[in-house]
């Protein structure tokens, strides 16, 4: 038998220390007021469907490769080139991944059931003292806990939603592999791997019957966006040119946002 120790599941992107809320364990944690300096050094981040439209009017919009969860692309390399000094640019769009942290929900033991959680490692949660406002209230979740369990909860169906408009595009097999590269005027490389894209031919050719189906579900205009969206990688090219280089980079350590970490039990 080995010894080996079993492997630690990846945590989603931004969570490092993800707990069941409680008010036994946290009665007298409170939420401090933060930005976005979390999200600094993403290149991207996950898409529900019923952002994509918004998101793909700032970002490029791609799936990614292996479990093909829509993504927001927010960089060329390990940097989110929308956030500066903590702040979002004010006009890009702030994707719900984003907007629910330090929130989340964690699987229960009943296969189908979530429990709200908090990342326990955030800046923002202060476990002692009055600065910020209280997650519970005489032993019951305040308000500020209210709304966040709402906010998770239509992100969880929209999540749902998001995996049957999944099964939908590799049903009719038209996901196809892509890779991005760029060269700056000033020599910089960039790689973009482990991503797919709707192939625009087979998705012109789906059937007749899907088309209906897929109006009806606004399917098609998702699509569209999506594939609109692929000219925004220019946006992302005319933003870096603006910032220093992270690390040099070439062909051989090109980003890949196939091992996006939104796929843990935990999210």
């Amino acid at each position: 038998m080995s010894s080996d120790p079993a492997p630690v599941p990846a945590l989603p992107l931004f969570y490092r220390d993800p707990q069941p809320l409680s008010a036994a364990a946290h009665a007298d944690w409170r939420l401090l007021a933060g930005d976005a300096g979390f999200a600094a050094e993403a290149p991207f981040v996950p898409l529900v469907i019923g952002e994509m439209a918004a998101a793909a009017r700032t970002y490029p919009v791609v799936f990614a490769g292996g479990d093909a969860q829509p993504l927001a692309i927010l960089g060329l390399e390990r940097r989110n080139l929308f956030v500066e000094s903590g702040a979002w640019a004010r006009d890009a769009y702030v994707p719900a991944y984003v907007r629910r942290y330090p929130f989340g929900f964690m699987a229960t033991v009943n296969p189908d059931g979530f429990a709200l959680a908090i990342d326990a490692a955030s800046e923002r949660i202060a476990r002692e003292g009055q600065e910020g406002v209280a997650l519970f209230e005489d032993g019951k979740p305040s308000e500020t806990a209210r709304q966040a369990m709402a906010f998770c909860d239509a992100f969880q169906s929209e999540a749902a939603a998001t995996r049957t408009f999944i099964e939908a595009l590799t049903a009719e097999d038209l996901l196809i592999d892509r890779r991005a590269d760029a060269t700056l005027p000033d020599g910089r490389t960039f790689g973009l791997d482990g991503f797919q894209i709707v192939d625009a031919e087979k998705f012109a050719a789906l059937p007749d019957a899907a088309v209906v189906d897929w109006h009806r579900k606004g399917w098609l205009a998702l699509v569209a966006a999506h594939l609109a969206s692929l000219e925004r990688f220019s946006v992302l090219l005319d933003r870096q040119q603006h910032v220093a280089p992270v690390s040099q980079t070439n062909d051989s350590d090109a980003a890949d946002v196939s091992s996006q970490t939104c796929k843990s039990k935990k999210a």
